[in-house]
């Protein structure tokens, strides 16, 4: 009688594996320092995380609390955080109002 031998798909299957299948992404892991995304896969040569090479940032709307962590306001908003202020202002540029001396009529 032959024995039949079973091919194991556990614990003896883990130990083979060594191969990264992804490393760190241009866009969302070496700039981002707080992360330290390593969501590249090597293979396809994109990002599962934020989509890279793409040119749009990779979101679901099945994953509500990912985008909660990724969206406008969660980091520094070096530019934004500024419009607000700017725009009770009406965008004022350039020198105050009296700086510049008495305003010439044309007629």
């Amino acid at each position: 009688m032959s024995t039949i031998r079973r091919i194991a798909k556990g614990t003896s299957s883990f130990g083979k594996r060594h191969n990264k299948t992804h490393t760190m992404c241009r866009r969302c892991g070496q700039l981002n320092d707080a992360f330290r995304r390593r969501s590249m896969h090597i293979q396809k040569k994109e990002c599962s995380s934020c989509g890279y090479p793409s040119a749009k940032i990779r979101k679901y709307n099945w994953g509500e609390k990912a985008k909660r962590r990724k969206t406008t306001g969660t980091g520094r908003m070096r530019y934004l955080k500024d419009v607000s202020r700017r725009f009770r202002n009406g965008f004022q540029t350039g020198c105050p109002k009296g700086a510049r001396g008495p305003t010439k009529r044309e007629s």
